[in-house]
């Protein structure tokens, strides 16, 4: 009985060394396998036959130890070595390694947890697994901020997004001169004479321009005619503005065109100047402009001609007129919903000087601007006698954006904080920055440390697109492996805690990069020797068991 049961002892350790065999050749074959995670087989003994108890000690005897016999062994666990491999740059931005604890989450049939984070985009741009998986992390909302909840699949649209947003805010930044001299004059443009045909009265502004002669008796204006105003301010072209003539129009309407073409901001009295165009008792029409040099204006030759170039109204600058004080101007790019481009042109004027600070006007006039004038907007800042911004009024411009598809109007909030007002020899002021966006593709996108996928379009803008998630376990060692590098929550893993990398226990993400097999080399070759050594000698066992039988067999013939 004793020899036979030697047979099924040497058995049993050439069981476990040949499972240990089977352990310590997958772990070597899988020596380069992405983010593999050895194992280690671990035995115990089996159970043992009892010849003898034992017996206590007495005062005439000293006792006796139990006297046990082992029947073998058997494994007792196959754990795997959740330890984090070595972190090897790939350079591919969907290649993901993560350092620290922490499974990707991926999904097909069932949802399933891996290290390996060899990922790709598919047709659809979905980023997956090799094995087609769909990998899991969080969305966001219409304003680009993450949405956390129930993870679902991640999307990175190249070459298909597109975004496109309203400016909502302008920083300007640049120093106003504080040693500039307070604006007191403007530009004063003067046509020749007017005659009303019928009564020579034109100066009520009632008149219809059709009746208009000049002082020959020539008409000036024709039914239908179409007029182009084409005037400069300080030197730059003012967008164009049409104006069409007919009976119902009257001089009154021509000033108030001239008015909202040259952009003159009638409802702001500066330095004793009274801005808008006018009829003087001689009958000539007198434009006035708004104060400052950078409001300088100029309509010579054919600035306001009709289709064939003619010229009813000649203008020449007045030799009294004289626009001056303290300006400077500035061109803005803003955007609309719709991501279309446009200019606003943003004049600061020195308004008034006084011993607790200085007081500028700000202008604002757009081309873009879909009403009549091109007026968006007037306002002031006061720097304190320091120099630094006190206060600002009427600061936001809007623009028009009728019969354009995009939403109208358009505000835009000016922000002056970043400007000052020091003694300089020039005025500066320039568009730091502005928060909308023309339209964009989405063209490369990066995945922070946090698992945030940030996208980069086309027009410059960068929004967050979405975010990879992490799933923890209380005792990862419980996960079954269900091969291809993936596991599955087990009886004793514990429930997968979602989270975004960094939060919670989970570790940080590393793009363009993958973790490596965890498999030493040199360890496995030593388990590899052990375990043969004790399969050898297992084999010996039942050998020499085998070589007793028969001598048995032999001695009873």
């Amino acid at each position: 009985m004793a020899l036979t049961s030697t047979l099924y002892t040497g058995l049993s350790g050439l069981d476990v060394n040949q499972t240990r065999l089977n352990v310590v050749g997958n772990n070597i074959a899988n020596v380069n396998t992405v983010a593999f995670k050895s194992s280690r087989a671990m035995f115990k003994p089996q159970f043992y036959v009892t010849d003898s108890a034992g017996s206590p000690s007495s005062d005439s005897f000293g006792g006796s130890n139990p006297s046990q016999r082992g029947l073998g062994a058997t494994v007792s666990a196959i754990e795997k070595d959740f330890a984090p491999g070595a972190i090897e740059p790939t350079g591919k931005s969907t290649d993901l390694a993560i350092d620290g604890n922490g499974f990707f989450v991926v999904q097909g049939k069932e949802q399933k947890f891996t290290r390996d984070g060899s990922f790709t985009l598919n047709a659809n741009n979905e980023l997956v697994s090799q094995g087609g998986d769909f990998v899991q992390g969080f969305g966001v909302d219409a304003n680009y901020q993450i949405t956390r909840g129930s993870p679902a699949k991640l999307t990175i649209p190249l070459g298909t997004s597109t975004s496109a947003a309203a400016t909502e805010n302008v920083t300007l930044e640049g120093n106003l001169n504080a040693a500039g001299a307070a604006a007191t004059g403007a530009s004063v443009l003067a046509t020749q004479a007017l005659t009303q045909v019928s009564d020579g009265a034109i100066a009520s502004g009632a008149s219809g321009l059709t009746n208009l002669t000049d002082t020959s008796g020539a008409p000036l204006f024709t039914d239908g005619e179409t007029y182009t105003l084409a005037g400069k301010r300080a030197g730059r072209l003012l967008p164009e503005r049409t104006f069409t003539v007919d009976p119902t129009k009257t001089v009154a309407d021509l000033l108030t065109f001239y008015n909202e073409g040259l952009g003159i901001d009638t409802s702001v009295t500066t330095g004793g100047v009274t801005p808008g165009a006018t009829i003087d008792a001689a009958g000539k029409i007198m434009i006035t402009g708004n104060v400052g040099t950078q409001n300088a204006l100029s309509l010579t030759g054919t600035a306001f001609a009709n289709t064939l170039g003619s010229a009813p109204l000649t203008f020449a600058e007045d030799p009294t007129s004289n626009p001056n004080g303290e300006s400077v101007h500035t061109t803005l790019l803003v955007y609309d919903s719709l991501g279309s481009p446009l200019t606003v042109d943003v004049t600061a004027v020195l308004e008034e000087k006084a011993d607790t600070g200085n007081t500028w006007r700000i202008y604002a006039t757009s081309g873009d601007n879909t009403g009549a004038s091109t007026i968006v907007g007037n306002g002031t800042v006061v720097f304190d006698n320091e120099g630094q911004l006190k206060s600002a009024a009427n600061d936001t411009i809007t623009l028009g954006r009728d019969n354009t598809g995009a939403a109208t109007p358009l505000q835009v909030q000016l922000d002056f904080t970043k400007m000052t007002s020091l003694t300089d020899a020039n005025s500066e002021m320039l568009q730091l920055s502005q928060d909308g966006s023309a339209i964009g593709t989405l063209n490369n996108f990066s995945i922070g440390e946090d698992g945030t996928l940030t996208g980069s379009f086309s027009n410059g803008l960068t929004r967050t697109i979405g975010q990879v998630a992490i799933a923890t376990f209380k005792n990862p060692q419980g996960l079954n492996d269900v091969g291809g590098n993936q596991y599955t929550a087990g009886a004793s893993s514990g429930l997968a805690i979602v989270s975004a990398p960094l939060t919670l226990s989970a570790g940080g993400i590393r793009s363009g990069a993958l973790e490596l097999s965890n498999v030493d080399l040199s360890k496995e070759f030593i388990n590899l020797i052990i375990s043969s050594t004790g399969f050898s000698a297992a084999s010996r066992v039942i050998t020499t068991s085998d070589q007793l039988i028969t001598e048995l067999l032999n001695a009873a013939r």
